[in-house]
C-alpha cells in the first residue's frame, strides 16, 4: 500500500537500527528524501553499507551541538523538512527507583526527553518551511500506566506525551500536526535485553519474564517494527491530516503494567 502521494523529506533519529530503521525503509520505499542520524558507529556502518543513498550522520543525541551541527548539514541539503520522526531513546536501567544511580536517571532522561527537546527545537525552522509538516514522537505504552523498575524511563515517556501535546497546540496555527506514537513490547533485541535484565532483577528466568509482558497484552503477542512504520506513514500522509495532538497506543491492547507474575 502506498500512503504517501508525493515526495517528502524526512529526518529520523536513532534510525541506523530498530524501529528507526524500519521506519527509515519504509519512507525510502515511498519515495522519500530520507536523513537520519544515531550515535552507534556499528549500526551506521551496517545501514550505509545497505542504504548508499541515504543520508546518515552520526550525531549523539543528548549533546544539543551535536544535534544542531546535524540538522545545519540537513538545511544545507534541503530547505524544508516535511516529517519529523524522534526515535532515539533507551531503555535505562532495571531496578527499584531506591536503587537507580543518578547518573543512569540523568543519562535516561538526556536521551528520551532532552535529545527530544534538541531535535525538535533545531528541526521547527525547517517544518515551518513546509506546507504538510508533520512530527512524530516514539513515546511507548508506559506513557500511560506506572511500570514497576522502570521509573527513569517512564517519567521520560509521560513527559513525552505532555510535550506532544503541548506543542500540537503551539505549532497547529501553523498547519504542524504533532503526534505520539507508543509501542507496547516491538520485538527485537531491544526488547530482549529488557526481559533479560528484568529476570536477573527479579530472579525469574527470561521465559517467565517474556510470558508476563505477553500476557500484559489482550492481543497475546508483541507488535513488529513494521506496524510502527506503517502507522507514522499514515499519520503523516492526508489519510491524517486531521489528526494531532495525540497519543495513540500501539500495543495490542495493554491496559496496565506489572513486574510480577
Amino acid at each position: 500500500m502506498n500512503f504517501l502521494s508525493q515526495k517528502l523529506n524526512v529526518v529520523i533519529t536513532a534510525g541506523a537500527s530498530g524501529i528507526g530503521r524500519t521506519i527509515a525503509m519504509a519512507y525510502a520505499r515511498e519515495g522519500s528524501s530520507v536523513f537520519v542520524c544515531d550515535n552507534s558507529d556499528a549500526f551506521i556502518l551496517s545501514f550505509k553499507t545497505e542504504n548508499p543513498d541515504i543520508f546518515i550522520q552520526k550525531t549523539d543525541i543528548s549533546i544539543f551541538s551535536e544535534v544542531e551541527s546535524f540538522f545545519n548539514t540537513v538545511s544545507q541539503q534541503v530547505s524544508s523538512v516535511d516529517v519529523l520522526i524522534n526515535c532515539a531513546g533507551i531503555a535505562g536501567p532495571t531496578a527499584n527507583l531506591q536503587d537507580v544511580e543518578p547518573d543512569e536517571w540523568d543519562q535516561t532522561i538526556a536521551v528520551n526527553l532532552n535529545g527530544m527537546f534538541y531535535s525538535l527545537k533545531s528541526a521547527i525552522p525547517l517544518l515551518k518551511n513546509s506546507n504538510q509538516a508533520s512530527i512524530i514522537n516514539i513515546a511507548s505504552s508506559a506513557a500511560f500506566f506506572g511500570f514497576p523498575l522502570r521509573s527513569p524511563y517512564t517519567a521520560a515517556k509521560w513527559a513525552v506525551i505532555g510535550l506532544t501535546k503541548t506543542l500540537a497546540m503551539e505549532l497547529g496555527g501553523e498547519g504542524i500536526r504533532v503526534n505520539a506514537i507508543c509501542p507496547g513490547s516491538v520485538s527485537g533485541a531491544r526488547i530482549e535485553r529488557v526481559i533479560q535484565a528484568d529476570a536477573l532483577e527479579q530472579g525469574k528466568t527470561v521465559e517467565e519474564i517474556k510470558e508476563l509482558y505477553v500476557k500484559q497484552v489482550s492481543m497475546k503477542t508483541f507488535v513488529e517494527p513494521e506496524d510502527v512504520a506503517n502507522l507514522a506513514l499514515f499519520l503523516t500522509s492526508a489519510y491524517g491530516r486531521y489528526i494531532s495532538g495525540q497519543a495513540i497506543g500501539l500495543d495490542g491492547h495493554t491496559e496496565g503494567l506489572t513486574n510480577s507474575l
